[in-house]
């Protein structure tokens, strides 16, 4: 097989499962294109310039693939690449490309940075990023940067949740704001005075063209944001005109939900009420931040379910 053959071959299973993991799974792009790079990756390491045999694939073939990976790429606390590993060979298992279900055998990867307490800042530090924002005088979109930020300063939202909103997702009357989370799940919830009126100013003031996304380049034709790369750039640049220090290998765009979290945990926030608000669909992922505190994390303890037989 040539190389413009093997190519095509490549690229039909790469629509193939990219069409599993949109209509089966309801993924969002982002993880699509995120799962179907480390497939693309794990092809490339393990057939190298051979034409791509699935039938030969074996588990030693996914084991040094992922250990090959872990001494290059920081590990990620939602464990993306033994999940997104699990995922292209469950597919391939699934259309019959292979025989054996490898999914089941896929370890995960060791995870260093789970036990670790998020970076956060202080309730003080908050207000005066906000504030560095909010009064950039070089910024012809300071309203719409500021309205960015302060959903996820306030709402706890994710950047891309935050690029995804649309007009019609916002309920003035009843002063609610539909969310477009994560694995296409949508919430409901309420929106804040101050973050409304921030959202109201910017669209008064500063924003243009006929998206129907909220937030817009500042320049014609005004479209909406491919990813969510700006608010690593607002926050970066904001960051740098604070005394507030940067850890390094850290995701801008997270400290905000972080600090959101682990403040309210400091006030006594129960463990149900931050999963709320962050809106996760795990426990154990906002049990993370309880660790910040014993006394909170005693107290949030007492609300797990005990199994049957009394063991906790």
């Amino acid at each position: 097989m040539n190389e413009r053959l093997k190519a095509e071959s490549r690229e039909r299973l790469k629509e193939e499962y990219q069409i599993y993991l949109r209509r089966q799974r309801g993924l969002t792009e982002r993880t699509i294109y995120k799962y179907c790079t480390f497939a693309d990756r794990f092809l490339n390491f393990t057939f190298k310039d051979a034409p791509d045999d699935l039938s030969k694939i074996t588990g030693r073939d996914i084991v040094r693939f992922l250990q090959s990976l872990t001494g290059h790429v920081r590990p990620s606390p939602d464990k993306t690449m033994s999940t997104g590993m699990r995922s292209f060979f469950r597919f391939l298992f699934q259309s019959e490309k292979i025989e054996l279900n490898l999914a089941v055998g896929i370890p995960s990867v060791a995870n260093k940075y789970a036990h670790r307490i998020p970076y956060h800042l202080t309730p003080e530090q908050v207000e005066e990023l906000l504030e560095a924002v909010q009064t950039s005088r070089k910024s012809n979109y300071a309203k719409r940067n500021y309205a960015m930020v302060l959903l996820m300063a306030r709402l706890g939202l994710r950047s891309p949740e935050v690029i995804a909103i649309q007009l019609n997702d916002i309920d003035w009357r009843r002063g609610e704001i539909l969310i477009r989370g994560k694995g296409n799940y949508y919430d409901k919830i309420p929106l804040l005075e101050d973050v409304g009126q921030a959202i109201a100013d910017y669209i008064r003031d500063e924003r243009k063209g006929t998206s129907r996304h909220v937030f817009v380049s500042s320049h014609s034709p005004y479209k909406p944001f491919k990813d969510a790369q700006i608010l690593n750039s607002i926050l970066k640049k904001a960051l740098e005109k604070t005394n507030i220090p940067r850890p390094k290998q850290y995701t801008v765009s997270y400290i905000l939900r972080h600090s959101l979290a682990t403040n309210l945990v400091r006030k006594g926030a129960t463990l149900e009420e931050i999963s709320n608000t962050l809106r996760h669909r795990s426990r154990q992922t906002t049990l993370l931040y309880a660790r910040q505190d014993i006394n909170g994390l005693r107290t949030i303890a007492q609300s797990w379910p005990l199994r049957k037989g009394g063991a906790s």
